[in-house]
């Protein structure tokens, strides 16, 4: 792209506005539980933007555009599994673990909920989710640092180091500073931007190129590939791949997606910090229509994107893109392609929206989860301004090691997404929905399953002969610690007067005004 004073403006207004608010949240957070959870006081829209915000990332504008552009529309089913995973985890998952983590002695982490969900002064628990939560949250971060290092790249036409430098020191600057309330009220506002990002650029290539059904015929008559991908009859179709075989196996990954959303640490987290459970509802009718258009808005960049660069007036526009060599760059492509420099700058700003506000909580709860869930339970005496520097020192060291990781320029968005997504989601999805719901279970069975659905993701994703079937770790990873805690749990003992006192406080109406029960610890 060719650098403009425009853009460059409208991105340093953007991250003085994010920096600025990064400063407000140093001198709001007092407490550990104003760092992590923003003393449980978030509004209904500040929690379902910033939920959703802060799970899509740059994935949504680089990632899953990319793979249709090249893919078709059989790679929208990732987008149809995200979806209805979002739709389920609000509905099943929101309400029950506001109120739940609120009984359990008002826990403000994932890994401190479930230790007192079990009733037990054992720190094993607690510090399995946090080596899980550290170990895959590296990737994830790594992913958002790639991200950035693509738009930098493609914005300011410099080398790769330092474009993924500049985009790692402004993600901690403010993360370091604000904490919890500064990171969801910058998703807020990053949500928005990424939502208008989405739904503009769309309508500006659908303006031109007003005949579509033309252009399809004519990249189908084009021998000249995108990015080494040449498009087929097939591309439109959401049951055939390429090669007009259907296409099971990415049908059934592309929903095993949404199985992840019951297992996303910093998403979770948002239900937890809402004001009041009575909030969830108007929250929910909120995310879910962010996420439908804004899913379907990035599908349709990759299929409308295919037929710009393929119209007979854009040959030198395909060329062009061609030769960045990058699939992941089409969003930004598009964008600088059609729209006037300032407004580019804006709508460039959105990647960056994007990026930061995942790449933000993946270190906020990293950050908490070895504060709280590490440092904590050996250091029972530390005090609250101790753990915060221990909170600000973790996001630097992990913000180090993702830098590290994303120096690979072999890896790509949606890859290093893929992995740490089913790490999560296996590793807790099947323990937090379990916890919520079944009596029965124990700690032991938790444990199990958190270890088994990790290891099984780390194992798919490392065998070549498991990997080459396919299928997304995630599925047969999530099954597979479903089954661990529930061996486990009946092979254990479980206190049925303790369990039975908890789920009916969490089921009381009014739970979110009465003070936290401590007896749980």
């Amino acid at each position: 792209m060719k650098f403009n004073v425009f853009t460059v403006i409208a991105f340093v207004l953007y991250a003085l506005i994010i920096l600025g608010i990064g400063i407000w949240g140093f001198f709001k957070s007092k407490s550990t539980k104003d760092y992590f959870l923003g003393g449980r006081q978030l509004g209904s829209w500040t929690t379902a933007i910033s939920a959703q915000a802060s799970d899509m990332s740059g994935w949504l504008l680089m990632g899953l555009p990319g793979s249709v552009l090249v893919g078709g529309m059989t790679q929208s089913w990732v987008a149809i599994g995200l979806f209805i995973g979002t739709y389920l985890n609000w509905l099943i998952v929101a309400k029950r673990l506001r109120k739940m983590s609120y009984a359990a002695g008002d826990a403000i982490t994932i890994p401190e909920y479930l230790q007192k969900r079990f009733f037990t002064k054992s720190p094993v628990v607690r510090l399995v989710c946090a080596v899980i939560i550290f170990s895959f949250f590296l990737i994830y971060t790594a992913s958002a640092f790639r991200g950035g290092a693509k738009l930098f790249e493609f914005v300011f036409d410099i080398e790769y180091t330092k474009s993924l430098t500049i985009g790692a020191l402004i993600i901690i600057s403010y993360t370091f500073l604000g904490g919890f309330l500064a990171v969801c009220w910058t998703d807020l506002i990053q949500g928005m931007l990424m939502f208008a990002a989405l739904v503009v650029v769309p309508i500006a290539v659908m303006f031109k190129v007003p005949d579509l059904g033309n252009a399809f015929q004519n990249a189908l008559s084009e021998t000249t590939a995108i990015c080494g991908n040449q498009i087929t009859e097939y591309y439109w179709s959401f049951i055939h791949a390429p090669d007009g075989k259907l296409a099971i196996t990415t049908i059934v990954s592309g929903l095993a997606w949404g199985l992840g959303y019951f297992g996303m640490p910093h998403i979770l987290v948002r239900f937890m910090a809402i004001k009041s459970s009575d909030m969830i509802k108007k929250s929910r009718r909120i995310a879910v229509i962010w996420v439908f258009v804004t899913l379907a808005a990035a599908v349709l960049v990759g299929g409308l994107g295919m037929m710009f660069l393929h119209s007979p007036e854009n040959a030198e526009l395909l060329a062009e893109f061609n030769e960045l060599g990058d699939k992941e760059k089409i969003f930004m492509f598009l964008s600088s392609s059609l729209l006037p420099a300032l407004i580019v700058g804006i709508i460039l700003s959105a990647i960056l929206a994007a990026i930061m506000s995942t790449a933000d909580s993946q270190l906020l709860v990293t950050a908490s989860a070895v504060t709280n869930d590490m440092f904590k339970i050996f250091n029972k005496n530390a005090s609250e301004k101790t753990l915060m520097w221990i909170s600000r020192g973790t996001i630097i060291v992990v913000a180090v090691v993702a830098y590290v990781i994303a120096l690979d320029e072999k890896s790509t968005v949606m890859g290093l997404v893929s992995y740490a997504w089913a790490g999560l989601g296996a590793s807790f999805g099947p323990v937090m929905l379990l916890s919520l719901f079944w009596k029965r279970m124990t700690m032991p069975g938790a444990v199990a399953g958190i270890i088994t659905g990790g290891a099984a993701v780390i194992v798919w994703e490392n065998v070549k002969v498991l990997k080459d079937t396919g299928i997304f770790s995630i599925l047969p990873a999530f099954g597979l610690a479903l089954v661990a805690i529930i061996a486990v749990s009946l092979m254990t003992k479980v206190d049925k007067a303790q369990v039975d006192d908890l789920f009916k406080r969490a089921s009381a109406k009014n739970i979110d005004e009465k003070p936290a029960d401590s007896s749980a610890e």
